[in-house]
């Protein structure tokens, strides 16, 4: 769905409440203060009156659009924009774009963020897994051997020597990615383990990583096969990480170009905008998908 889609189908406040509570409802509102279904419509301000609880209400109440004063249609937009944005698109070009103030542009992009987690309803990876961790922070300043900032340390230390922030991701061969972000001190064998248990089917999987010590607990209860990045990258048999470090890379040229710098407490946000765009670069309705998500539709 791109803007001109939107701005055709969507020309009126009118048309976007239409389209969210047919979503939301499918044509029998329901109260979202008591759950009654018994609810009279009040046309003239776009709200419900709950015959129940005599409160009124309006499909955005409990949604991602909840006590918003700008036209939903900007809304929509911003969905667009964010969904299309293959590197991420900044609060401050989201502003431009919708010519709202940079906080309001931030709190948007935020708030698509939130409908876009999708940890609750995650189905297990399976077949031929890559599983490897990068590290996300600044990127030292030439001359800068403090250890202040994000980025900060021995310029020249890189790698799990670094201080920036480590991110653990595993990707099914032309299927899923996951990705989150860990401590330092759970980048051990008995925490990488519990975290493939979580998030693959090891019954039905063949686990590939690199010969970080990290992963040798991994082959007591699933296949597991390992790449030395110093003799080679690809193996004849097929063994390699290059799925997963191609979405490293997408990832890092993101947060780089367009974020700049993200904060510990907000990049866990960030990390599953990327994967939502990267899990659904194959659905043909991931707008409709998203605007579900963002009304409560889809948990």
């Amino acid at each position: 769905m791109n803007i001109v889609r939107i701005y055709e189908l969507f020309p009126t406040e009118a048309d976007c409440v239409a389209h969210l509570e047919e979503v939301r409802w499918k044509g029998a509102p329901v109260c979202p203060y008591c759950g009654s279904p018994s609810t009279s419509p009040m046309p003239k301000e776009s709200r419900h009156h709950c015959n129940a609880c005599n409160t009124t209400f309006s499909v955005t109440v409990g949604t991602i659009f909840h006590h918003t004063h700008l036209p939903l249609q900007k809304w929509l937009l911003a969905v667009s924009l964010v969904l299309n944005a293959k590197k991420g698109l900044s609060a401050r070009q989201l502003a431009r774009d919708l010519e709202v103030n940079k906080n309001t542009g931030w709190r948007m992009g935020m708030q698509i963020r939130n409908a876009m987690a999708e940890s609750a309803q995650r189905e297990l990876l399976t077949g031929v897994i890559e599983m490897d961790e990068t590290y996300v922070g600044g990127k030292p300043r030439k001359g800068n051997t403090g250890s202040s900032g994000q980025g900060g340390g021995d310029k020249s230390t890189r790698g799990r020597g670094t201080k920036k922030t480590p991110v653990v991701g595993m990707i099914q061969r032309g299927g899923n990615v996951r990705a989150e972000v860990v401590k330092k001190d759970r980048l051990k064998a008995k925490h990488l383990s519990a975290l493939v248990r979580r998030n693959v089917d090891t019954e039905n999987s063949v686990l590939f990583t690199d010969e970080y010590g990290g992963y040798v607990g991994i082959k007591n209860f699933m296949q597991h096969q390992t790449v030395n990045h110093r003799v080679w990258y690809v193996a004849d048999d097929g063994t390699h990480t290059n799925s997963i470090e191609s979405f490293w890379a997408l990832l890092k040229r993101g947060i780089v170009g367009q974020y700049h710098k993200v904060s510990l407490k907000h990049l866990p946000r960030y990390i599953n905008e990327f994967s939502y765009r990267f899990n659904h670069r194959s659905t043909p309705d991931v707008f409709d998908l998203t605007i579900a998500r963002a009304v409560g539709v889809i948990a």
